[in-house]
């Protein structure tokens, strides 16, 4: 079996693995309420829950 002959330094590791960026998340705009959210997620409105445009819970007051 090969052997490396010398350790991989830390700093050459780490920009070998250089090449995975964050993304940026992927927004939905909300056709009920105009908001702006995460897709597959729940979002407060005015202290409201909703999800896929429909209310889920609804703030007690």
């Amino acid at each position: 079996m090969a052997h490396p002959k010398r350790k991989t330094s830390k700093t050459r590791r780490d920009k070998r693995r250089t090449h995975y960026k964050a993304t940026e998340p992927t927004l939905a705009t909300c056709p009920t309420t105009g908001t702006v959210h995460l897709y597959h997620r729940a979002y407060y409105v005015d202290g409201d829950l909703y999800y896929k445009g429909k209310l889920v819970m609804a703030r007690e007051e």
